[in-house]
């Protein structure tokens, strides 16, 4: 199959075929009510358990938690690529791919994509230095960038104008179409489009050939924007024929030639943590662009070094980032340390502090990867007890067992049986029963048998949304991915919350597609689509008291967490990060108070908050 399938494409296929027809093509079905149910052709059986749904188009087990669309179905039963689930679906449903005489069409339609973005990126840059940016120069000035940093990451600004870019790119004959399709603008619900970046620090996000692909952009500290709790601090581009998240690294073109040399690289989170460690010197530096590490990164990482650092902010969330990543690393080969900074710094605020010198010991001290998961797990479970120390062996067979090298597994096992004073034979013994296992205290998503254990709060303002559109419009505007505690409702919500900013349809078929090739958050979908709906009866409150709910909890851990680090400011008796602990507290006790008032006054006055 050749050329660019797009989504609507996909979409098209999916409403002219039938899951029914199908999986019957397969499988005897048997109806049930609304549905049909069967024995799961994927696990063994005696109660039917897999439910094909013909209202949603889609199918869920809830005996092994596998589920989908028709796409799905297919390349589960049959082994199939995705490419491959399409091509035959598509041949069914009478639909015509793209032939390959039309890969010239998809490439011209990248070639206009970048074309428009670099048009893009000079008029943030030109934006800079207009006299309404001089609030951003004061910001990039307070974070110790300086103009020759500035000009090599090609920083910009986006003026507080609604259509300030549109009205630009269409001065050079540039359609408003061809803006949408690069992710610049966003259709409005009664038509016409408006700026996706306003009044924010515009952070250029280039490829390895150092063409602009998409954009970051940071709302200013004190702006209009800044101070409304229903905008983010960082917007970023969406997905698009030219990038796909999780599939690039920020700086990456100007750290190549360093990284190359010095055979390793360093890894930080956010756009600025990069930046000025770059511009003081470090250049193998590059940014995850603000998500935990996925594999395609360091697949593309690994194409120059084998080699890698990883620094990430010193709270709790940094190193939840840091173990998350860790066995990725090991799955690729790649040798990596890990740099923990002290509590309440990340990369830049602790090289504006204590310079870069400071920061490049740090870097060479650097952790090794036993090391580092197993300080973090015993600061998370008590080794002194039996059952804390099951649960660290557990979570580190977990990582051993994914070395392919068996002189590195036996001396890890050893290290392990001294470090918790547990015979050898123990061990090896847990390693033998170790396949897919996924630790939770990691933070990586659970294994699709395991899709039930979600918050119950998260799971059921995501099934409102699939159950009613006006529920996820609204939602977006009161709450962020980030407020979802659960890593794969996070992500199913940011991809929500994306598509309905595009104006496009959510329902759980084509969500679904969305999401590949996520298989495990597509069978999170199928399952939460096929619970029975929710009852009409007080919904808005229901919607109020989730809402309220997410938000307390979000609020709670950053409190519970900045609770500890106070105590431990006040052991060590360090008056000067006791004072700022202090005032992030305070603030985020105030948010608390601010939140209870909202939600009070809104109660009174029967409105919708």
């Amino acid at each position: 199959m050749a050329g660019l399938i797009s989504q609507d494409l996909l979409d098209e296929i999916l409403n002219k075929i039938d899951i029914v027809e199908v999986v019957t093509g397969y499988i005897p079905l048997k109806r049930a009510g609304r549905n049909f149910r069967a024995l799961c052709p994927f696990h063994q059986e005696k109660t039917p358990s897999f439910m094909v749904s013909p209202d949603r188009q889609i199918y869920h087990c809830f005996g092994c938690s596998s589920g989908g669309n028709a796409f799905n179905f297919l390349m589960k039963y049959e082994r199939l690529e995705f490419p491959e689930a399409v091509e035959v679906l598509a041949k069914k449903a009478g639909v015509r791919l793209p032939e390959e005489k039309q890969d010239s069409h998809a490439a011209s339609i990248n070639q206009q994509i970048y074309k428009v973005l670099e048009l893009a990126e000079l008029f943030y840059r030109n934006s800079l230095n207009s006299v309404s940016a001089s609030a951003v120069k004061g910001y990039l000035l307070k974070r110790n960038i300086n103009e020759e940093a500035a000009r090599l990451f090609r920083l910009g600004f986006a003026p507080d104008n609604w259509d300030a870019l549109i009205n630009a790119l269409r001065s050079k004959g540039i359609s408003l179409s061809l803006m949408e399709k690069a992710g610049l603008i966003i259709s409005k619900s009664g038509g016409g489009y408006y700026d996706r970046f306003r009044n924010r620090v515009i952070f250029p996000i280039l490829d390895v050939k150092s063409r602009v692909i998409a954009f970051g952009a940071r709302v200013l500290p004190g702006s209009a924007a800044g101070v409304n709790d229903s905008q983010a601090k960082y917007v970023n581009s969406p997905e698009t024929p030219i990038y796909t998240k999780g599939r690039n690294l920020y700086n990456l073109n100007n750290a190549l030639k360093a990284i190359r040399e010095l055979d390793f690289a360093v890894i930080v989170e956010g756009y600025l943590d990069c930046i000025l460690p770059y511009q003081q010197g470090l250049h193998n530096i590059v940014a995850s662009l603000g998500t935990a590490l996925t594999n395609d990164q360091v697949k593309l990482l690994k194409r120059y070094t084998d080699n890698v650092v990883m620094v990430y902010d010193g709270d709790a969330a940094g190193e939840i980032a840091a173990v998350r990543s860790l066995d990725i690393f090991v799955e690729e080969g790649v040798s990596v340390k890990v740099v923990a900074l002290p509590a309440g710094h990340d990369p830049d605020s602790f090289v504006r502090k204590n310079g870069i010198g400071h920061f490049q010991q740090l870097i060479q001290a650097g952790s090794n990867l036993f090391d580092y998961k197993l300080r973090i797990l015993r600061s998370r479970y008590n080794a002194g007890q039996i059952e804390g120390k099951a649960l660290i062996a557990q979570e580190m067979l977990v990582t051993i067992n994914k070395f392919n090298n068996a002189i590195l597994k036996f001396d890890y096992i050893k290290r392990l049986s001294e470090e918790l004073d547990v015979k050898e034979e123990a061990l090896r013994l847990e390693l033998g029963k170790i396949k897919d296992y996924r630790p939770a205290a990691a933070g990586s998503p659970p294994a699709a048998g395991k899709a039930v254990n979600i918050n119950p709060t998260e799971k059921l303002l995501i099934k409102l949304m699939l159950e009613e559109a006006s529920v996820g419009n609204r939602l977006k505007d009161y709450l962020e991915p980030a407020d979802f505690q659960d890593e794969r409702t996070t992500k199913i919500v940011s991809i929500m919350f994306d598509l309905l900013a595009q104006g496009k349809k959510v329902n759980s078929g084509t969500l679904i597609n969305h999401l590949e090739p996520h298989q495990d958050l597509s069978a999170v979908i199928s399952g939460l689509s096929l619970l029975p709906d929710t009852c009409g009866e007080d919904r808005e409150k229901v919607i109020d008291d989730c809402v309220c709910r997410l938000k307390k909890q979000r609020l709670k851990t950053k409190r519970d967490f900045l609770q500890r680090e106070i105590k431990n400011a006040q052991n060590i008796k360090d008056d000067e990060l006791l004072r700022r602990l202090m005032q992030e507290f305070h603030c985020i006790t105030k948010n608390f108070e601010q939140l209870y008032s909202v939600k009070n006054k809104a109660t009174d006055r029967g409105e919708d908050k």
